[in-house]
């Protein structure tokens, strides 16, 4: 059932042509920017976009002004938070994504904001990743941070299945909506 999701979403996001992502991505940084959760937090772990996901670096570039900015760096097949000064200091890791090399590691209770990515989210904030499980297992760590999908219009449907370990997010920020999520 999933997969009956994953793939024509990933298909038709892949079919964005890179100016079409960029200036989607822009209308969700001002979405997300605007957010309460966004502007309360002093913490904030990104996730570094890849591909055709919502492009996050930039919004990475302008947070570090005045947050204090996490990103994954994946490590033993688990999400290794790391504190991040400079942007332009992060190579290729696992699975080619941007990642610091080596991890500036932080206290998980320090975290106030994960954005998260996903290949389709639901109106109740359960999402459908690449299917490692990478963050729902870093997600049921933070249980206090503030948990924002971020995703384009057509990625967010009524419902999807979910299992046991699905750690939902509470806000969807796409280009069109910002979707506060049912429980």
């Amino acid at each position: 059932m999933k997969n009956n999701l994953k793939e024509p979403t990933l298909e038709k996001r892949n079919s964005l042509s890179k100016e079409e992502i960029l200036e989607r991505s822009d209308k969700i940084k001002n979405n997300l920017f605007n957010s309460e959760q966004y502007k309360k937090s002093k913490t904030i772990m990104f996730f570094v976009s890849f591909n055709s996901e919502v492009h996050t670096h930039d919004m990475i570039k302008e947070s570090l002004r005045n947050k204090t900015i996490i990103v994954p760096k994946v490590e033993h097949n688990e999400i290794e938070p790391s504190v991040i000064i400079d942007f332009d200091n992060l190579i290729p890791g696992k699975f080619g994504v941007l990642e610091p090399i080596e991890a500036m590691k932080i206290a998980y209770k320090n975290i106030d904001l994960v954005l998260v990515p996903g290949l389709v989210f639901d109106r109740e904030g359960h999402r459908i990743g690449y299917g490692f499980g990478y963050y729902d297992r870093f997600l049921a760590k933070v249980p206090k941070a503030a948990k924002i999908g971020l995703a384009f219009d057509f990625q967010v449907v009524d419902k999807i299945p979910r299992e046991m370990h699905d750690v939902p997010v509470e806000v969807v920020v796409t280009d069109q909506w910002v979707i506060e999520c049912r429980k």
